[in-house]
Formats: structure tokens, sequence, C-alpha cells
């Protein structure tokens, strides 16, 4: 499964859809779960899942560094090298259209320019910073991999706003539209 934050309008102005390589682990932990194997799985499963949601035949995604400058050639950690290289190898084999090791500091907005389809995200918040940034409020939380379509808001539950009549419901509608054309775009061949 993949946890991807999707919107398809953001306040920068075109989409931009993140998912996450990792999700809820600490960040110290990061390091040790982010391997090649799992860039691969999750880049197979994005680009599959774009494909067959939002009708892009070759999407183009990019891999966010995990370092700063993406380790600027190996002074700031040798994951770039030892992990992302291996797995841009095999992506590229297989004809994935893959692009990265890029720096965090630039590829979101990239994206959002229309680089890329969608960034792969090294661990949760650098991921949800960006995209909560250029798309709160109007972001959908996408678990891809399920045999059906799930959706929800890209918030939390805001139990404190609950009855007080300040809840900005944007974003739930915005999932409950995703998810309406994702069930369409699974349901035709």
């Amino acid at each position: 499964m993949g946890m991807l934050m999707c919107a398809e309008t953001t306040a920068l102005g075109g989409p931009l859809r993140v998912l996450l390589a990792t999700t809820h682990v600490a960040l110290r932990a990061v390091p040790d779960a982010l391997t090649p194997d799992l860039l691969v799985d999750q880049t197979r499963l994005l680009v599959r899942e774009l494909a067959r949601g939002w009708r892009l035949e070759r999407p183009r995604v990019a891999l966010c560094a995990l370092n700063p400058h993406a380790s600027d050639g190996g002074l700031f950690g040798d994951e770039e090298a030892r992990v992302y290289g291996p797995a841009l190898e095999r992506l590229a084999a297989e004809g994935i259209d893959a692009a990265g090791p890029l720096p965090a500091d630039t590829v979101f907005s990239r994206a959002v320019r229309g680089e890329f389809d969608a960034v792969v995200a090294p661990y949760h918040d650098v991921g949800m910073a960006a995209f909560k940034t250029a798309a709160f409020g109007r972001g959908v939380n996408v678990t891809l991999g399920l045999p059906f379509v799930r959706t929800s808001p890209d918030h939390g539950t805001a139990f404190d706003l609950a009855g007080s009549g300040r809840a900005d419901p944007s974003s739930m509608l915005e999932a409950l539209r995703l998810a309406v054309r994702l069930a369409r775009a699974h349901a035709s061949p």
C-alpha cells in the first residue's frame, strides 16, 4: 500500500501529488527504512495507480532526496548513492520515467510547475510540509494498492472544531469528488 497526497489544484497553480515512501516512523528510523526495494515498490505502485486512476500513461515521477542538496556528492550522507542509485537504475530498466534524487527544497515547486506528475518523498514530514503549504484545504489522502478506492481529507479529525461552526468542509468535498472519479476510472477498462 502507499499513501498519496493529492491536490489537483494548489495555491501555487498546478496539481501536486506526493507519495510518502515511509509514513509514520520516527525521523531517526527513516534512513534504515528507506531501501532500494521500498523506493522501487512504492514508485511502481504510484505509476500503476496514476495510469489507472488519473489516466497518465507514462507518468513523470521525481524521487525526493533524503539529505540536503541530495547529499551534495556524499558530503551529507551516502543514501542518495547507496539507496537511490540502485532504485533509479531498476526503475529505468523497467521503463519507468523517474528522476532523482532531487533536493527537497526545489523538487515540489518543480512538480507544481508541471515538470513532474508526482513526487516520491522519503518521509512523512518532508512530503507533508510541502504538500500542506501548497494545498491545505484542497488536499486528499488516497491509499494506493487497495482493491477499492479509499480517500480522506488531508487533515486530521479536528474534534476541537466539531460543532463550533468553524470547520471547513473543502478537503472532505475534494476527497468525495476524487473518490467518485477514481471509482469511475477503476470501473472502466
